[in-house]
């Protein structure tokens, strides 16, 4: 039984949580608002957010009537690096984040809107620990990373979109300058979960989304040094824990299934938009 008055949401003593729950359960879309907004708002999340997980996937279970349960509990998981303070109860939670993992899985259908689609397939990541490559995970329509190269240290852009595939140098006035193609990655030489995202999206016909992919996991070259590295080993290398965060929430490459610790070497890097 979770003593909700010794919890803290977003915004103060968790208290109020239990009766917007039963609301919720009920179908009272305010409430489900206003749980949303308590547990998960902006994407900032408490302990009391993920002391919920339990009971939001035992609401999830009951498909349509409870997928804002399982949007929720994904967008919770999605902020499981951040400084929450609860790193015990995610621990506790491992089942819960297996369960919640499989029950995304079973919905992702190919006639999910395209929004509802990434949804569940970032949602997929964050359960299953990989939270960084949930954040990554773009509908490629105007998306870049910068990574540092292996080789020089030097700041890469990389850019997947409407606007072009290629690595470049960033100029604060100029924009990307000196860009070279990206390779995209052979779709059967992909492992892991970066094969797995790929067949998923075959398989659900979203082709924008294959597309992306082989190019986010492809190689790109560092102009001017001529360095060629793998983008997706750059982009988790880059991505360090935040300092106390648990051990589970450590970044995996999205071409290996066995987590791996960062590299010693902190760079400057941003976020897939």
């Amino acid at each position: 039984m979770i003593d909700w008055s010794t919890l803290h949401d977003v915004y103060g003593p968790a208290h109020a949580i239990p009766g917007l729950l039963d609301r919720a359960i009920g179908g009272d879309q305010e409430a489900v608002d206003r749980r949303w907004g308590r547990l998960c708002h902006q994407g900032t999340i408490t302990p009391a957010s993920i002391a919920a997980l339990p009971q939001l996937a035992g609401i999830a279970k009951t498909e349509d009537v409870g997928d804002w349960a399982l949007d929720l509990a994904g967008a919770i998981a999605s902020g499981l690096l951040q400084h929450h303070g609860a790193d015990e109860e995610v621990a506790r939670c491992a089942a819960t984040l297996a369960e919640l993992r499989a029950m995304a899985a079973a919905r992702l259908r190919s006639c999910l809107d395209g929004k509802t689609y990434l949804s569940r397939l970032r949602a997929m990541l964050a359960f299953d620990g990989q939270i960084l490559w949930s954040e990554a995970l773009d509908d490629f329509t105007d998306s870049f990373v910068t990574v540092a190269c292996p080789h020089c240290d030097a700041p890469v852009t990389i850019a997947v979109g409407d606007y072009g595939c290629y690595s470049s140098i960033r100029d604060g006035n100029l924009g990307d300058v000196h860009q070279v193609e990206l390779r995209p990655a052979v779709p059967h030489e992909l492992i892991g979960t970066g094969r797995m995202l790929y067949e998923s999206a075959v398989r659900d016909g979203r082709e924008r989304l294959d597309w992306g992919l082989t190019h986010l996991l492809g190689r790109a070259e560092r102009p001017g040094c001529g360095s060629v590295f793998g983008i997706a080993d750059e982009y988790a290398a880059a991505q360090h824990p935040p300092h106390g965060t648990s051990p589970e929430a450590t970044p995996r490459t999205l071409s290996d299934d066995h987590r791996q610790g960062p590299r010693s070497r902190t760079v400057n890097s941003c976020p897939l938009s």
